[in-house]
């Protein structure tokens, strides 16, 4: 036999082998079993049972109930009793009242209820075959309210199914068809003319996937029958739903599921070789991490291939990972190859596993903040025309801005207004002079007010830093016209400074005071996809027109002292960046804040609070506030402003930092000292947290994921590392970055669109219904789901928390990327923790 026949022989015994040991029958699988992080657990399938539960800031999160993890990949969610078929985000979830976990029979207990409704049950679930039993129990009947409403859905994830076909049996016989891949009904009308959802199929055993043996799930229900929704029929953040209704008039175990899940004989999940896309200068330590399955083998020798110009491979480096251990769920092992210096391009060899290309160079993050500047932001001006060549992005939108609020008024996205209106204008009357600058806060079109003059510091910190005179755009305010690729002469970043600052000066023009912000009146406009002109009509609303569509934006304005004092602190640093670009607008944003300084120093404070739209903590916003005017002003009443806050703000350390260090050459001696020792305690304290993981930053938890703590606490180290080069190295600085660019758990993904050979394209901007993403933009990046389960979808847009684009992110990203080149710089000290 020839060596290529041999060769061919061999391939086609492989697939053989692979296919039979996935036609190997599922009950050779391991049954689940109950471990200690108190979900079920067999190698492929983890069924988590309210481990995680409904964000109570913004509702329905995609994260609750029972959910299922199928071959390492979240495929369902939101396993418990709703109101409808395909739930939207803001619809009615239950309230948590127990949860039992019992170790000895297995079995996980939840205790959930409807207060509105009066209606309690409990969802007990057990292992059963290949999977689990589903009971849902009540005490007493359903309420009438509930009759033909309440069932029990289990939600799956409609990109893991895309292509996929699906089986059902009833009585009738046995149905077969496909996911489709863009919705398509089916819908009917009700008696009361409203659109009534209808299922895709429906039956006693429903299988999804029945020809993959990866996501093949089986549903049996001995109680009712079970329905097929397509839940983006609805809304096109909607997922398939499984849907059984509970009956009327029973009690006990009223529904009865069984759920299996395929899982593949021996699988393991893939090994990730986390490491920059971008690349990394020759001076910094460059470690790539390698995440792997606990079952798997060590991954063996790593190589770093050195690409040549004509496709050549030479290997600069092999070495064995160093075991760093487990973290989450996986196993983790090091790869260190900080000694290859030389330019060029490299490819890392491991486990399997290649990786794109990238770069070794002394210059390889200097266009890196490029796509933020040039793109992300310009798309997310508001009240602007914005057009890219052959495309607009948006056209002029909101010019109806905006209308009064009522008093005690409680909206969604932790909006609410307080008691007083502090607003010379009376509920729903037009508010003229608000029309004009700020940005789309995120995926969403708001103008969020504390996200904006965070948004402002930190680019004029990047502009006073490093100076960058970048022109690639035309931003024309006369004419609220932005033109990308296009200059005008004019510096980008003074440009964008001067939008927000627009945003900020117009509320202390009209109210004397900051506000919380200018939001959409209702969720039909909240859920808006598409372009932002077409969200209202752009015409003020007249109350004495009958057919007056009242779409206007809706202004927040309490006058808080918390945001009055954000505010100031933009205003006064906007005010030095303005200079010689726009001397009008820089000398009355100085006057302003100087106004709100002495307003607030004159009263009581205003601590009226809801979530993050009234500002953060009083005394920190003091604190920036009193930075910017000592740096600005130089007067000595604010350094003493900023010596009285000490003590209040010594314990909040970490998240000052920036203000500390801007004003700290105009402190005194024993205020720098003070401020070292809480810095050097401020080291001890980081030492265990960036070290629980082998990423060497602090990876947060919760329902919004953790860059923007990442790159915060880069970005201290950076400033802290400037004043105390003695005690801090500039290695985290770079580290943060090297995260954000892929060196992090889940996948190796660059969380920057189209920043580095594979980065987010599937994200929650405002095209999000696309699948598609604005360059430049940054997502929040890894979500680590309760107990142990690191998330980032790059298939389905929708989770906000994992994928959202949100502008003061983005401008902390573009100082960081700057941060990176200065620390870089030779004579810098340590240059990322190299000696």
């Amino acid at each position: 036999m020839t060596q290529r026949r041999r060769q061919a022989s061999i391939r086609t015994r492989s697939i053989l082998a692979a296919a039979l040991v996935a036609a190997l029958p599922s009950a050779l699988a391991e049954p689940l079993k109950l471990n200690e992080q108190e979900y079920f657990s067999r190698p492929g399938l983890d069924v988590l049972v309210f481990n995680n539960y409904y964000d109570g800031l913004f509702s329905d999160a995609k994260h609750a109930g029972v959910e299922l993890i199928h071959h390492g990949v979240r495929t369902a969610t939101n396993g418990d009793v709703r109101l409808s078929p395909t739930p939207e985000q803001w619809d009615p979830v239950a309230l948590m009242l127990d949860r039992k976990v019992d170790a000895r029979t297995g079995t996980v207990t939840t205790r959930m209820g409807y207060p509105n409704e009066k209606f309690e049950y409990s969802i007990q679930v057990s292992p059963q075959g290949d999977g689990v039993r589903i009971q849902v129990l009540l005490d007493k009947p359903l309420p009438k309210s509930l009759q033909g409403r309440a069932g029990f859905n289990l939600e799956f994830l409609p990109s893991a199914y895309f292509g996929k076909s699906w089986a059902a049996s009833a009585a009738q016989g046995e149905r077969h068809g496909q996911f489709p891949l863009y919705p398509a009904g089916p819908t009917s009308r009700g008696a009361d003319g409203k659109p009534v959802r209808m299922p895709i199929t429906s039956g006693q055993r429903l299988v999804l996937a029945p020809e993959d043996p990866q996501r093949r799930v089986t549903i049996s229900s001995n109680s009712g029958e079970l329905g097929l929704y397509d839940g983006r029929n609805q809304a096109q953040n909607g997922w398939f739903v499984v849907r059984t209704l509970l009956p009327a008039g029973k009690r006990g175990a009223v529904l009865d599921w069984t759920v299996e899940g395929h899982t593949l004989p021996g699988w393991t999940r893939e090994p990730v070789i986390g490491h920059s896309q971008v690349g990394y200068h020759p001076a910094q330590r460059k470690v790539a991490v390698l995440e792997t399955d606990p079952r798997s083998p060590a991954p063996g020798a790593a190589r770093l291939l050195r690409i040549g110009a004509d496709g050549s491979e030479t290997e600069a480096l092999s070495a064995t990972p160093a075991q760093w251990g487990r973290y989450l769920r996986y196993q983790y092992y090091t790869f260190d190859f900080s000694s290859v210096r030389e330019p060029g391009l490299y490819q890392i060899e491991a486990a399997g596993q290649r990786t794109h290309a990238f770069r070794i160079a002394e210059d390889v993050y200097a266009e890196a903040w490029h796509p933020t500047a040039d793109v992300f932001f310009p798309v997310q001006m508001d009240h602007m025309f914005v057009n890219e060549a052959y495309r607009v992005w948006h056209g002029r939108p909101h010019m109806d801005d905006a209308r009064q609020v009522a008093p005690n008024h409680e909206h969604f996205d932790l909006f609410a207004q307080g008691p007083e209106l502090d607003s010379p204008f009376q509920p729903g009357e037009h508010i003229p002079g608000l029309n004009y600058g700020g940005w789309f806060d995120a995926g969403d079109f708001d103008i969020r007010t504390q996200t904006h003059y965070a948004t402002v510091l930190s680019m004029v910190d990047t502009w006073e830093r490093f100076r960058p005179l970048r022109d690639e755009t035309t931003i024309d305010q006369q004419r609220k016209h932005v033109e990308i690729h296009v200059p005008d002469g004019k510096p980008d970043l003074v440009q964008q400074i001067e939008h927000g600052t627009l945003a900020l000066i117009a509320q202390h023009r009209v109210f004397g005071h900051a506000i919380p912000g200018i939001v959409e009146p209702d969720l039909g406009q909240y859920t808006h996809l598409g372009d932002a002109s077409t969200k209202t009509d752009g015409k003020v609303d007249d109350p004495n027109d009958p057919d007056s569509p009242r779409d206007d934006r809706l202004a927040f304005t309490s006058n808080t002292t918390a945001l009055n004092y954000g505010s100031a602190a933009a205003l006064a640093a906007a005010s030095r960046a303005l200079r010689g670009h726009n001397d009008a607008l820089a000398h009355e944003c100085l006057e302003t804040a100087r106004k709100v300084w002495e307003f607030e120093q004159s009263r009581e404070p205003n601590l009226f609070r809801v979530g993050n739209t009234t500002g953060g903590h009083p005394d920190d916003e003091q604190l920036r506030a009193a930075a910017q005017l000592l740096v600005t002003t130089g007067d000595a009443r604010y350094a003493e402003a900023i010596r009285a806050l000490w003590p209040k703000v010594e314990e909040r350390f970490g998240f000052n930092i920036p203000a500390l260090m801007a004003a700290l050459p105009k402190m005194d001696d024993a205020f720098r000292a003070q401020v070292r020792a809480r810095a050097e305690r401020l080291r001890q304290e980081m030492a265990p947290m960036t070290g629980e993981n082998p990423y060497g930053v602090v990876i947060t938890r919760g329902g919004w994921a953790g860059n923007g703590a990442v790159v915060g606490m880069a970005i201290a180290n950076y400033h802290l590392h400037k004043a105390f080069p003695d005690l801090f190295d500039a290695e985290p600085t770079l580290q943060g970055l090297n995260y954000l660019y892929g060196t992090h758990p889940d996948s190796n993904l660059s969380f920057v669109s189209a920043v580095g050979a594979r980065s987010k394209q599937v994200a929650y901007g405002n095209n999000r219904a696309d699948f598609s993403y604005i360059a430049g933009g940054v997502v929040p990046g890894v979500l680590v789901l309760k107990p142990d389960f690191p998330e980032n979808k790059e298939d389905w847009p929708f989770f906000w928390g994992q994928n959202e684009y949100v502008i003061d992110l983005a401008a902390h990203y573009m100082f960081l990327v700057h941060a990176a080149q200065d620390v870089l710089k030779p004579g810098d000290g340590k240059q990322g923790g190299q000696p």
